[in-house]
């Protein structure tokens, strides 16, 4: 397994990895599904992906394309963003990166945790009533998906910073919000993510699967700053859970690479899960013409993903 992950971001063809050889036994009929698996399964994509603050132009975009990388994040919604000014990012846009042959990871950065690490986003922190805020900023990720031209069954991440660790109060009001919102992107159509820090994010809805807690995102993007991919091998996840094809790790951040004399800030990722499909209105309004060698996706199969039962 590690040896076709290291091929894949070495640059060689992406194709879908094999399964460690623990889920590759489970075959589909032995499998117990879990209720994300009631979703239409989205197509999923195995290799590189860059997130990046602000959504780069098209021009960025086209000369991107000689990059490793083949899916971008895009920070879509939510109060909590970084860049709330988001001046490329539109319906046309989503349109036209992805008739280039990007694959789009669409990023949700609402309310964050009561005792989030960042003093930049305590002023977004979880109010008193957890559940019925979640809910409401579940919805209003799903109102802005739509707006861009998502379509149904494409993969929303929550992203919730790192937190303070230890502390009971907070981590159950993250965690009761984290549910509502998972639960109510679910509900419109959609597939819950969640981006958070491997050590407290992760950590704690890792706690929560193993308790048997409902309602957990369906896939798990982690974010641990080891300067190289451990996808597959994240101490703090069961092996068997969010597999297949349900699992990002982002391994380095703030890097600073240049492709087709275009410099970006960028967050490193490897990633062998689900990615965003646009709707065919969406589709007709892409700008310019794709490049020959990306009409086609790369990389990208349809198919079920394991969510985050083991």
């Amino acid at each position: 397994m590690v040896g076709a992950l290291v091929a894949v971001l070495a640059g060689a063809a992406l194709v879908a990895a094999p399964l460690p050889a623990s889920a590759a036994r489970e075959g589909a009929g032995s499998r117990t599904p879990s209720r994300s698996a009631a979703l239409a399964a989205p197509a999923h994509y195995v290799g590189r992906a860059f997130d990046t603050c602000e959504a780069p132009s098209l021009a960025v975009m086209k000369a991107w394309r000689s990059s490793p990388y083949g899916a971008v994040g895009i920070y879509f919604g939510g109060r909590g963003r970084g860049c709330p000014t988001q001046r490329e990012l539109n319906p046309a846009w989503v349109a036209s990166v992805h008739a280039m042959g990007w694959r789009l990871l669409p990023l949700f950065v609402g309310s964050q945790a009561p005792c989030v690490t960042a003093a930049a986003k305590r002023p977004f922190a979880i109010g008193s009533s957890p559940v019925s805020q979640g809910t409401r900023e579940g919805a209003d990720a799903v109102r802005a998906a739509s707006a861009l031209g998502l379509d149904t069954s494409s993969p929303l991440y929550l992203d919730i910073e790192a937190y303070r660790s230890g502390d009971a109060g907070c981590t159950a009001t993250t965690l009761s919000f984290v549910r509502a919102w998972s639960r109510e992107v679910r509900r419109l159509g959609y597939v819950p993510g969640y981006y958070s820090s491997a050590d407290t994010g992760v950590r704690d809805i890792e706690a929560a699967r193993r308790a048997g807690t409902q309602d957990l995102p369906a896939v798990m993007w982690f974010a641990r700053w080891l300067g190289r991919p451990t996808l597959y091998t994240e101490p703090v996840l069961h092996p068997e859970a969010w597999m297949p094809h349900a699992r990002i790790h982002q391994y380095a951040g703030n890097v600073t690479e240049a492709y087709g004399g275009r410099r970006l800030n960028i967050d490193r990722n490897a990633m062998d899960a689900p990615v965003a499909s646009v709707t065919p209105v969406a589709a007709s309004l892409a700008r310019g013409t794709p490049d020959e060698d990306s009409a086609a996706p790369i990389g990208v199969e349809e198919g079920t993903f394991g969510g985050p039962r083991p």
